[in-house]
This record gives structure tokens, C-alpha cells and sequence, in this order.
């Protein structure tokens, strides 16, 4: 990962990532006093819904055009002909929705199926201008709109909830966050909207299809188990479980980062046969994943129950059990959630699908079979299960493609840290009372000291790199340290 570009463009959407992931935080925590676990269900299926119809209005020609605009061939060519067919798919979705309104009940006895409509109809602009952004290789930019797309969803969700909108405060600040994320892109974009040619449309098509079916598939692990929560429970189950799996997200900081960064430079590798780039990047990746979701998994097994109480109430500790298992699910997600961005990269939508599928209809039945028996438990164990069996396949998939590499000696080092940590973590746990969250963060502070200390001493290689690029970009760097 010696390239700079890389490293910039890394650090840049980690920082953002964790700002915005601490505004989440900071407004589910408010939600969750001020509303409940009822409502926040209902605007996790609000997600849920939104997220399948608009998959269906993208339809996976978002990613084909950043694929197709990355490689620098008529790339405004390319860009028209995405905007045309993202409009026309978007009023298809919109009058499929509309059509199907009597069938989600739940939707409209909740309030959300309006909000739903207008979500999908803002996010063609939103769409349009992040592909545009995104493909031209600004990703700095595209990494910025996004805090602010969070930011201000956040500022407008508080503001709703706060004089009493309830869940439409929630929905409407979603909606709102939109719009600013894509007039923030839009100030970015130097694509021209020009005439396009049917083969423009043509390969656009053949490699968004299996973009669209690998998709889907991914959605399934996004939001099956929402939904089939929802449908075997009740809205409240949906809100404690959704925030659980939210509090596992600090761990796919990295994940995220890399994800978006790496997708279209491994793309231009591929273009160019450099593949040993793509080995050493996709490795160094896995690496800087597993930093961080190594000790977040552990710490959580040892403060999970704490944290959910004192950050959300206590009826939401009842998710402390599915919080065990999501947060092992996200160390598999990891291989899985880069593995699959690599194959897609290197134009193999069609083998990063075939998996997907298998791993999805798994993920389906395993959840059908396991919600009615151990509720909201037998979700978290469907999704480790499911991702597991996904994660295996795309790495035996893109072993044909590329040499795969692991850093086992880094690996090690950071699971020793890590259980170091959890020991010294074990102790504090049994031995101090936790009266106050602000006992409760001292303590997560304290066991994020101890592991990057450990970690720093164990591997010299992780501390001279995160050191360089600290001082690199201006960040202060101890002398001792």
C-alpha cells in the first residue's frame, strides 16, 4: 500500500466514516430515549423497503457506469446513457411501488409508505450526481458528500423528532440527507450530458445485470433478516435488533474504507494487468480490516450488555445475544465484503453473483427456520452463517483469478493484542462497578490504549506505516510512542 493516492484516499474516507458513524450513534442513542425500540423499527423497515426499490431503480447500472466511466473511455458517453436509463427504471420502480401499495400493510398502517415514494424519487438525483463523482476517480469528494449526506440527515432527524414528527421526523430526515449529499456532488461533477450511442446502453446492460443479481443478493444480507423480523415478531424486536448491528458497525470502519477506495483503482489494475498490485493491496486490506475488527469483537463480547444499556435503555439490552454473533459476523465480513468488491472490479459480476445466490437462498431459509425459535438471536446466527458460506466462496472464486495473500505474521499480532486487551478488560469488568456511562467509555478507552500499545510493540511493520501516514497528512505523532 505504498501508493499515496491510496493511503490519502483511505484516510480521508476512514476519518468521515468514523465522523459519521459517531453522529449515528449519537442520534440512534437519542431516538432510542426519546421514541422507543417500536418506532426505530419502523424506520429500519422504512430501510429495508427502500433499499429493495431502489436497487430495483438502479437496477446495478450505478456500478456498471462507475466501472465503464473508470476506465476513461467515453466516459460522458457513458454517464448520458446511465442518467437516461436510471430515470426510466426509477418511474418503473415508483409505479411498481404505487401498484403494490395494498400488499404492505405494515407500510401504511406505520406511516412510511409516503415517505418510501418520495425517498425513491430523490434518489435518482442523489444517484445520478454520486455515480458521476464516484466514476471520474474523485473519491475524496464522494467520501466528503457522504458525511455531509450524514450530517445533515442527522441535524434534520433530530430537528423532526425533537417538535414531535416521530417517525416521519426520522423519515423525513433521511430524505433530506439526500438531497444535500447530491447537491454537494453535483458542485463536483464534470460530466457533460451528451449523445449516446445504443452500444453505450448495450454494454452498460451486460455488465449491470450480474451487478444487479450480486446486488440483490447483498441486500438479501442487508435486509432479510429485517424484514423477516418484522414479519415472525413485531416492530420492536426490528428496533433492538437493527441496534445491535449497529453498534457492531465500528468494526467495518476499515472494511468501508477500503472498499470504496480500492473498487475503482483495482478496476484500472485489472484493465492493465497489474496484478500483483491488486495481491499486495487486496492483502494489506484484509490487515487493516481485522485491526479493527478483531478488539471491537472482543471488546464487545466482554461489554456488549453494559454498552447496550447505558447507550440505549434497557429494553434493548435484550438484543445482548444477537450482538454476540454480529459481531463475529463482522471479522466474516470482511473477506466477504472485500472479496466480492475485488471480483466485481475485475469484471467477474457473473462469479461474484453465482455465490451471492447461494449464500442469500441460505441465508433466507436459515433465517425462516431459526426467527420463530430463537427470535432475534436466530437472526444474528442465520447472517454469520450465511456470510460465512459466502465469504469461503469468494475467496476459492477469486483464488482462480489472483494470488491471494494473507499476512498471517500481522494477523497474529493484532489477535494477541487483542486478547491482552480482552484479559485486562475481563478483569476490569469483574472487579469495577459500571455506575455510569462515563465509567463505561473510560473503560472502552482504556482497553483501545491497551491494544495499540500491544499491537505497536508486536508489530513494528503496522506502527511505522500508521505513523508515516499520520505525519505525512499533519497529524501529531508522540515521540514515545
Amino acid at each position: 500500500m505504498s501508493i499515496g493516492s491510496i493511503q490519502r484516499q483511505s484516510m480521508i474516507y476512514l476519518v468521515s466514516t468514523i465522523a459519521f458513524t459517531i453522529i449515528g450513534f449519537i442520534s440512534t442513542i437519542f431516538f432510542a430515549h426519546t421514541l422507543g425500540p417500536a418506532p426505530l423499527g419502523a424506520y429500519f423497515l422504512f430501510m429495508a423497503y427502500f433499499g429493495i426499490f431502489n436497487l430495483v431503480a438502479d437496477g446495478g447500472f450505478g456500478s456498471a457506469a462507475v466501472k465503464r466511466i473508470s476506465e476513461g473511455k467515453e466516459s460522458n458517453e457513458y454517464f448520458s446513457a446511465f442518467i437516461f436509463i436510471r430515470i426510466v427504471i426509477s418511474a418503473f420502480a415508483v409505479s411498481a411501488l404505487l401498484y403494490l401499495e395494498p400488499y404492505f400493510k405494515d407500510a401504511t398502517a406505520s406511516g412510511i409508505f409516503f415517505w418510501v415514494v418520495l425517498a425513491l424519487v430523490v434518489s435518482v438525483f442523489s444517484g445520478i450526481t454520486g455515480t458521476g463523482v464516484y466514476g471520474t476517480g474523485k473519491v475524496g469528494v464522494y467520501q466528503l458528500s457522504g458525511f455531509l449526506e450524514t450530517a445533515s440527515r442527522f441535524v434534520f432527524q433530530v430537528a423532526g423528532v425533537f417538535l414531535g414528527f416521530g417517525i416521519a421526523g426520522l423519515t423525513g430526515g433521511f430524505i433530506g440527507g439526500l438531497i444535500a449529499g447530491g447537491i454537494a456532488n453535483f458542485r463536483y461533477l464534470d460530466l457533460k450530458i451528451i449523445r449516446f450511442k445504443f452500444y453505450h446502453v448495450k454494454n452498460l446492460s451486460s455488465f449491470s445485470f450480474w451487478i444487479f443479481l450480486t446486488a440483490s443478493g447483498s441486500l438479501v444480507f442487508s435486509y432479510a433478516d429485517t424484514i423477516l423480523i418484522g414479519f415472525f415478531m413485531n416492530d420492536a424486536a426490528v428496533g433492538i435488533y437493527r441496534t445491535a448491528f449497529q453498534l457492531t458497525s465500528i468494526a467495518t470502519f476499515t472494511t468501508l474504507a477500503f472498499h470504496t477506495v480500492l473498487y475503482p483503482q483495482i478496476s484500472n489494475w485489472g484493465i492493465h494487468q497489474q496484478l500483483t498490485k491488486i495481491t499486495n493491496s487486496l492483502g494489506r486490506a484484509f490487515t487493516y480490516s481485522l485491526l479493527l475488527a478483531i478488539p471491537t469483537c472482543i471488546g464487545g463480547w466482554i461489554l456488549g450488555e453494559r454498552l447496550l444499556y447505558f447507550f440505549y435503555g434497557s429494553s434493548f439490552t435484550q438484543g445482548t445475544s444477537a450482538l454476540y454473533f454480529l459481531l463475529v459476523a463482522q471479522i466474516v465480513n470482511v473477506f466477504m465484503y472485500l472479496g466480492t468488491m475485488c471480483l466485481t472490479a475485475l469484471d467477474r459480476p457473473r462469479e461474484a453473483f453465482w455465490i451471492t445466490a447461494v449464500a442469500s437462498i441460505a441465508n433466507i431459509v436459515l433465517n425462516i427456520a431459526l426467527i420463530p425459535v430463537y427470535g432475534i438471536t436466530g437472526a444474528a446466527i442465520a447472517t454469520l452463517l450465511a456470510m460465512t458460506i459466502n465469504a469461503i466462496g469468494v475467496l476459492l472464486l477469486l483464488s482462480r483469478i489472483i494470488s491471494i495473500k494473507f499476512e498471517f505474521k500481522s494477523v497474529k499480532n493484532i489477535l494477541f493484542a487483542a486478547i491482552f486487551m480482552g484479559i485486562l478488560l475481563l478483569g476490569i469488568n469483574y472487579f469495577l462497578p459500571f455506575t455510569h456511562v462515563i465509567v463505561l467509555l473510560a473503560v472502552v478507552f482504556i482497553g483501545a490504549i491497551i491494544y495499540t500499545l500491544v499491537l505497536f510493540k508486536l508489530d513494528r511493520q503496522i506502527h511505522d506505516e500508521i505513523r508515516q501516514l499520520c505525519v505525512s497528512m499533519g497529524i501529531f505523532w508522540p515521540t514515545w510512542l
